[in-house]
């Protein structure tokens, strides 16, 4: 049998290549011919790369382009944020953290705001308000309306679900009831073979790390597997499933939350599709190396060799 290696998947690397080239027609043809709600995956492929916030700048300047330009460089400073910020808790945020956080997020608003004025029908300026909205606490009321407005644009999109589902969990002041209720209204409303599916398993491991449970008794209860299951058999392993632009991404949270659960059986379904493909989220709730999380959780699962 072949070994499949692990490997990180990033995406947008194409757009990558281009803003590094600084092509601007190319990352523009990429990102017009993605369907509406896939935007954000293919605007990471910007995260990191050097000077580009003076280079989209530069772009909105030039007028024509000026509501992608937008959205690309809001993208860009909600990442930039969270990179100033950390995935740290908030008491082992520093006070300088805090305030390049704050100050890079208000940028990002003014221009994701921007861009949905000059762009109404467009998704995704609201689904990373959501994202900049949950840094900046701009409250319950606030939050659920940017959520709302992206999926009154695009109903299963699961970028603006997976934001919403963070800010209504407990670390972000809401609760393990709201947010669980939360994923599995969003999944129950949904069509079968949905893209919503992992928002279930997501909550299990929310709830499951909030309980700082080492030998995983939550996620190995007889309701919590029984749920992953009905969430799998609702989506990913559904006939009417397809694979959509996050279904590795998706993968992912159903192979981990199965593994810890002790179901190695359903685990080993999961990293069989995947074939070593690796989202750095979840695995990083295990620690900082999620391709050393991917591999031992594989391996307990008897999926090393596939």
């Amino acid at each position: 049998m072949l070994r499949l290696r692990p490997r990180v998947v990033r995406d947008g690397e194409e757009v990558r290549e281009a803003a590094q080239r600084r092509d601007w027609p190319a990352v523009r043809g990429q990102l017009l011919a993605a369907p509406e709600g896939h935007r954000a995956q293919l605007l990471r492929g910007l995260e990191g790369v050097e000077g580009v916030r003076p280079w989209l700048a530069e772009v909105s300047e030039a007028g024509e382009d000026r509501a992608l330009a937008l959205l690309a460089s809001g993208s860009y400073h909600v990442w930039w944020a969270w990179e100033a910020r950390t995935g740290a808790r908030a008491r082992d945020v520093g006070a300088e953290q805090f305030r390049l956080f704050h100050e890079r997020l208000r940028i990002a608003e003014e221009q994701l705001y921007e861009a949905a004025e000059r762009e109404p029908g467009w998704a995704e300026p609201w689904h990373l308000l959501c994202q900049s909205g949950r840094g900046l606490q701009v409250g319950p009321t606030a939050a659920y309306a940017r959520f709302e407005a992206a999926v009154r644009r695009v109903p299963e999109h699961l970028g603006a679900h997976a934001q919403y589902l963070q800010q209504v969990a407990a670390k972000w002041g809401g609760s393990d009831e709201e947010m669980h209720r939360f994923a599995h209204t969003a999944v129950a409303e949904a069509g079968p073979g949905t893209q919503l599916g992992a928002l279930v398993p997501m909550a299990h491991l929310e709830s499951w790390l909030e309980r700082n449970d080492a030998r995983f008794r939550y996620l190995r209860s007889a309701a919590v597997r029984k749920d992953l299951h009905e969430a799998a058999d609702r989506s990913v392993r559904h006939p009417h499933y397809r694979k959509g632009a996050d279904w590795v991404w998706q993968h992912n949270v159903f192979a981990m939350a199965f593994a810890l659960a002790g179901e190695v059986r359903a685990a080993r379904r999961m990293f069989r599709v995947l074939g070593g493909r690796v989202s750095p989220s979840p695995w990083h709730y295990l620690g900082g190396d999620a391709v050393r999380a991917y591999r031992r959780w594989r391996r307990l699962s008897g999926g090393a060799w596939l």
